[in-house]
């Protein structure tokens, strides 16, 4: 092996081996991600195995020259501090896809098939590093226009499933499980496949009421309502990742519901309403009054409560970016269609926050 190119290989198969451990700290510690944990692990493992084929002779070691290496002097490109966990953890990968990509271009000089491997693993690495920056950001909840809550009793034939899939084609942003009886076997069961859906079309999973059965099936976030855990105590039981939103039905709750530093907050309802009748109608006046307030602590919002496509652009007219609905989605005749118009009635509603 020529020492030049030994040096560069064995300089980034410690970088990228390095920020995978880095970034798989994160996950399994942070994020306690196990999918994600597992596969840095395998990452590390592929590497080590890459470098055993290139340079089964230690040559790669042998032309280490720590002193002699002109980026050991360099002064550091990046401030010293990190304002977060999740901030070390996505620059460390960002660091493996540039060091990964090096290994795929001066591994061709030695050996083909193992350069096509590590090129392989580059782009499986893509896919990952994405999957680590929606752990990292429970803030993505502020991208949602669309949010759909799935009850099997409003779906046509008690099929949740194919209402959720219909949904997600029309291109919903985040589903929640709001099912109240089911016993708790089928909840975890039907909140895992919720999951799975969700996450194989990169729609954000919610679970009603249920911090335990969140955490267990590995949802984006959880919901709770006012007569729930407090925000506070719900965030002792899921991850560090997992986002928490909570209700509120008029100026008192939504203060203290701001107090408790939810990840959004859902105001409502917005019009009458079959399915809690018992809270009024709190009107786009609240939705106007409480987006104000929100938007001044950076907390996203979300409208819920007898929306339809007739009044939803008085809600957009108020500064409502994002609605929740259950039965005018599920009810209707053609549901992705139906998720596909309250999405561009919200498209035009001022910037997500």
């Amino acid at each position: 092996m020529d020492r030049d190119v030994g040096r560069i290989l064995d300089a980034n198969f410690n970088r990228a081996r390095e920020g995978l451990r880095v970034a798989e700290e994160f996950a399994r510690f942070v994020a306690e991600d196990r999918r994600l944990a597992e596969q840095a692990r395998g990452f590390r493992h592929a590497l080590a195995d890459a470098a055993r084929r290139l340079d089964p002779d230690g040559c790669m070691l042998a032309a280490r020259d720590t002193a002699g290496d002109l980026g050991t002097a360099a002064p550091p490109s990046e401030g010293g501090r990190r304002a977060s966990a999740g901030q070390v953890a996505t620059v460390a990968a960002k660091r493996v896809g540039e060091a990964l990509r090096v290994l795929c271009e001066y591994a061709k000089v030695i050996d083909a098939a193992v350069a096509a491997d590590l090129e392989r693993l580059r782009y499986r690495f893509y896919d990952w590093e994405k999957s680590l920056a929606g752990a990292t950001d429970r803030g993505r909840f502020a991208r949602v226009r669309v949010y759909l809550l799935v009850t099997a009793e409003y779906c046509r034939g008690g099929d949740w499933e194919s209402a959720v899939r219909a949904a997600i084609a029309g291109g919903v942003d985040a589903i929640q499980l709001r099912e109240k009886n089911l016993p708790d076997g089928e909840l975890l069961a039907r909140a895992r496949r919720l999951v799975s859906l969700c996450r194989e079309a990169g729609v954000l999973s919610v679970i009603n009421d249920r911090p335990d059965i969140a955490r267990l099936a590995d949802a984006d976030g959880v919901h709770v309502g006012t007569s729930d855990l407090p925000v506070a105590a719900v965030r002792e039981i899921v991850k560090s990742s997992q986002f928490v939103g909570t209700s509120t039905h008029n100026a008192d709750e939504l203060e203290r519901a701001i107090a408790g530093g939810p990840d959004y907050v859902a105001a409502g309802p917005m019009f009458a309403t079959a399915i809690k009748p018992e809270y009024g109608v709190s009107g786009p006046a609240y939705a106007r009054a409480a987006i104000a307030r929100l938007d001044a602590e950076g907390i996203p919002h979300v409208a819920i409560g007898g929306i339809t496509l007739e009044n939803v652009g008085e809600l957009a007219a108020a500064g409502v970016r994002r609605v929740a609905l259950c039965r005018g989605i599920l009810e209707a005749d053609d549901v992705a269609a139906t998720v596909s118009a309250f999405s561009e009635a919200m498209s035009g509603a001022g910037d997500a926050r």
